[in-house]
């Protein structure tokens, strides 16, 4: 994805700098196409940090202030998950483009809700599904899409570390929307989710999940979320029936490689007609223009709302993800396979 440039830059506001907030201002702030007008936090040191990365926007502790300023076309949101409905269905009834990052809400009614608004307003509702935008990422959609990796079986991704511990949502909840998110540019749309957990440190509050999701035509994604464990790992897995792919974001050079490896069926003699036989073929890395993900996700904002179209990750691709959550919920819940349902 390259840079772009346009004869005017869009107005932003930005509600929610902390730890993340912090890594999409400063994106925003070195971008031409971006003229960030505002910023909200409750935190006055998040507001002193803005104010060093952006000088000359307006600080405010009011997001209403945000909302209410006319001359602000678009609002990027990155609060806490409780407050991303909320924050966003506001943005909209006040006419903003709105960028939310993942998820896009807690629940499917709140998702569907947003992406009707959006529909209704005439305006871009983006979410911040930053995989799609690594390099990396978007060289294998290209290659699934040009069929080198033959027919797609199966994905499973290992999004672990012993990091922060939420409260208000569980480590599928927040490590696994990224990799729901690949799967479904990869795999299509889920059907069904089996999802088990443990909740070790919080009561009700799943520390690690393991969850099946499956996808129409018989593919298959396993899902490995944790923040409990002593390894740092960001690892994605898919196998084709010509080629399988591997994106490890943990290497610091080499973080796609692509193996020629797979099972085929010999033909001939009608002794080994019908032999399955293991083919082991060269294993390619390929060249990954360097890019951070986060300036093409907000360059991708911005070029969405000045050409008037939906954005790579839409309102739609976010509801999808939460479809997948949610019915994950109900699976760690209840102990059941659960169908999604549309």
């Amino acid at each position: 994805m390259s840079s772009f440039a346009f004869t005017d830059s869009v107005r932003l506001g930005q509600i929610g700098v902390g730890r993340w907030g912090r890594n999409l201002l400063r994106n925003l702030a070195a971008l031409p196409a971006a003229d960030v007008a505002a910023v909200c936090d409750p935190s006055d040191p998040a507001l002193a940090e803005a104010a060093r990365l952006v000088p000359n926007a307006r600080a405010t502790r009011n997001a209403d202030a945000v909302l209410g300023d006319d001359a602000i076309e678009a609002v990027v949101i990155a609060t806490e998950t409780p407050l991303h409905f909320e924050m966003a269905e506001a943005a909209l009834l006040a006419g903003k483009h709105v960028f939310v990052e993942k998820p896009l809400a807690q629940t499917v009614a709140q998702a569907e809700r947003l992406v009707a608004l959006a529909d209704e307003r005439g305006r871009t509702l983006m979410v911040g599904h930053l995989l799609r935008y690594h390099p990396a990422f978007r060289h294998v959609e290209e290659l699934a899409e040009a069929g080198a990796l033959g027919d797609l079986r199966y994905l499973y991704s290992v999004r672990v570390n012993l990091g922060v511990v939420r409260q208000k949502e569980n480590a599928f909840d927040s490590l696994a929307p990224h990799d729901l998110a690949v799967a479904r540019a990869l795999l299509g749309e889920a059907t069904a989710v089996t999802a088990q957990g443990r909740a070790f440190l919080q009561e009700g509050v799943e520390d690690v999940v393991f969850a099946t999701v499956e996808y129409g035509g018989g593919t298959l994604a396993h899902i490995h979320a944790s923040w409990l464990d002593p390894h740092k790992v960001r690892r994605t897995t898919l196998v084709g029936s010509q080629k399988m792919a591997v994106v490890d974001d943990m290497e610091p050079a080499e973080k796609l490689r692509v193996y020629d490896k797979g099972v085929d069926t010999v033909a001939g003699s009608a002794d080994l007609a019908g032999t399955l036989a293991v083919r082991t073929g060269e294993i390619a890395v390929p060249f990954l223009p360097p890019a951070e993900p986060l300036r093409l996700e907000m360059e991708e904002f911005l070029s969405a709302i000045r050409q008037h179209r939906p954005a790579r990750t839409d309102g739609v691709d976010g509801l999808e993800v939460v479809r997948v959550l949610d019915a994950a919920r109900v699976s760690l819940r209840e102990g059941r396979r659960v169908e999604i349902t549309r």
